[in-house]
């Protein structure tokens, strides 16, 4: 007899003995109560260690069964949806003092905070398309093309619950357009000639002394709120607490800062704001945190204080520990760097050989894999065909040494005493590149100085602090300038090219001048047709690459490291920093299930 059969009978309430239970008894077994807790603890003893798994695999097996028939249908007939909830932290340099769309522009921080905070009439969307925002379409634009007329929605609302009207956005552009108020000229000087009209209480015509086909990227300026700002004097315009505790109509909503015992503000809270036009944003809110360099912000990553890393240069991407926690995206941006000449200042440089040998000395693609890490890519001019939809067909220069000497060969220079290229006393190619004490830029200086001595040009690098950088170029005291220049994703390259733009304030930073060039420029931004004006773009490209007043060097990517936690993010295309938020009406973290 087994061991256990005593209590396998006794398990069943059955007497052990005597020729075996009767029917009846059996029966008598199974139909009276079953006093389940405490027969059930003799199972393990009745059962072999076999016996027991093979219990345990059906039971387990069963219960699974009765619990995948429901989740399955759940899942079937249901769809995961983004869901509210979910407050990021993201580290950014810098610290905001001036959360105004009209004093921000020269703030990363302030310009971050301010696009979150404040609508514009329109918007680019992450794919670098121009979308209406408090527009309730886009601008209606008169035959001579001088006269824009804007309806705004009448669903917009200020984050005091105020309805959004024409008084606004009157009242924000003649601010704008005043100096005694103090915005900058990048913002000041775009709406210099604009009479703006208050047409009714959400209808707002803009009329222009000439036409300007790139004048609807200006309308995306955020807009303040009169009824807060218009009893602030001019003199206290940038000093007001509104300027840190904004009221705008925007996504995000102001809802606390924190200051240090040095009055430095180290974190400042953006919430979602529930009467949102576009509807309410998914995340609950953005906590930034703020750092005086790249190096302790990406300390405060690699310490677990941050989600987002709002920049990072590419040099820098190494020094990241738990890289799986982040997406690091790589988003372009319509800006550059080149080598500006300034003939100026130096004689060698009017010599086109001279230029032309420079570019074909140097080796961009090495640039960008060293210096940049891999994040940037190469272009041929300032109109960047791969992000605007310019022709990039168009002539390069890529890296030729040999080609090099025999330009400079034929131009007529050979090695003076010391060995460097000269064509007479005055024409040396002993040349310096300033630019900035940036990492970066420093590193692409001494990468260009090693590529040029093997041209046997003499290549001395100056260096300068952002302070004194500005001043030089306001000056246009440089030979040969290493610096870079944004457009906006509808380009206009007026302002930099333009032989009106070569002192300062204008940004022709090699002092260019070509009249025909000019002529294109003027005609192109008063052509409202953008295929004609792609075409005249096209022209004064080939005519700006031929003429080699630069030495065009690469775009780099715009690096935003953002938690993998977030989902919907979809940008491309920005035109400056804060555009990373242009789709943040789309950002998750949370889902729940709805029917299909």
């Amino acid at each position: 007899m087994h061991k256990y059969d005593n209590q396998l009978e006794d398990f069943f309430g059955l007497n052990a003995g005597g020729g075996g239970p009767s029917r009846e008894t059996i029966k008598d077994a199974l139909t009276r109560k079953f006093p389940w807790k405490s027969r059930l603890r003799l199972l393990p003893k009745v059962l072999s260690i076999t016996e027991r798994y093979l219990v345990l695999g059906f039971a387990v097996l069963a219960v699974g069964s009765l619990l995948a028939v429901p989740i399955t249908t759940y899942y079937h007939y249901t769809r995961a949806v983004p869901a509210n909830g979910g407050t990021l932290v993201e580290g950014i340099l810098g610290e905001p003092r001036l959360v105004n769309p009209l004093l921000s522009q020269t703030s990363d921080a302030d310009r971050d905070l301010a696009s979150l905070v404040f609508s514009g009439l329109y918007r680019y969307n992450g794919q670098g398309k121009l979308m209406p925002d408090l527009a309730r379409s886009m601008p209606e634009i008169t035959s001579d093309g001088l006269s824009y007329s804007v309806t705004l929605r009448d669903d917009a609302r200020w984050h005091d619950g105020v309805p959004v009207t024409a008084d606004d956005v009157v009242f924000t552009i003649q601010t704008a357009q005043n100096s005694d108020y103090g915005a900058p000229l990048a913002v000041r000087g775009n709406w210099q000639g604009v009479t703006v009209e208050r047409a009714g209480e959400r209808v707002i015509i803009f009329h222009l002394k000439a036409k300007y086909a790139q004048f609807p990227n200006i309308l995306t300026l955020g807009m303040i709120p009169k009824h807060l700002w218009a009893d602030v004097k001019p003199s206290n315009f940038s000093l007001s607490e509104l300027n840190l505790k904004p009221v705008g109509s925007g996504p995000l909503r102001f809802a606390s800062l924190v200051k240090s015992d040095l009055g430095q503000i180290v974190s400042y809270k953006l919430e979602a704001w529930p009467q949102y036009y576009g509807g309410r944003v998914h995340i609950n809110g953005i906590e930034f945190r703020f750092y005086n360099s790249e190096e302790e912000l990406i300390d405060a990553f690699n310490n677990n204080d941050i989600d987002n890393i709002g920049y990072l240069s590419g040099e820098n991407i190494s020094e990241l520990k738990f890289k799986s926690r982040i997406n690091l995206e790589q988003i372009k941006m319509p800006r550059y760097y080149a080598l500006f000449f300034n003939q100026t200042q130096s004689k060698a440089l009017t010599d086109k050989n001279v230029r032309l040998a420079l570019n074909y000395a140097t080796d961009r693609v090495q640039i960008i894999n060293k210096a940049m890490d891999g994040n940037a890519f190469l272009i041929n001019s300032p109109m960047m065909g791969g992000i605007l939809d310019i022709n990039p067909n168009v002539r390069t220069y890529d890296y030729d040494l040999v080609q090099a000497q025999s330009v400079l060969k034929e131009g007529g220079y050979t090695p003076n005493a010391d060995g460097v290229p000269a064509k007479g006393k005055d024409a040396v190619l002993e040349l310096k590149i300033t630019t900035s004490t940036w990492s970066e830029l420093s590193a692409v200086a001494a990468q260009i100085k090693e590529q040029w001595e093997k041209l046997g040009v003499k290549v001395t690098i100056e260096t300068l602090p952002i302070s004194q950088l500005q001043q030089v170029i306001k000056d246009r005291n440089y030979q040969i300038l290493l610096f870079g220049e944004i457009m906006s994703i509808d380009p206009d390259p007026f302002a930099m090219w333009h032989s009106s733009q070569r002192q300062e304030p204008g940004l022709n930073l090699a002092l260019y001048k070509n009249d025909t060039a000019d002529k294109l420029m003027e005609e192109a931004r008063a052509t409202l047709n953008p295929l004609e004006r792609r075409q005249k773009y096209d022209d004064f490209q080939k005519i700006l690459i031929e003429d080699i007043p630069a030495v065009f060097l690469y775009s780099p990517h715009f690096l935003y490291g953002l938690t993998r936690d977030v989902r919907g993010f979809d940008t491309q295309i920005i035109s400056t920093p804060d555009g990373r938020f242009a789709d943040i009406r789309d950002w998750y973290t949370d889902t729940s299930r709805t029917f299909k």
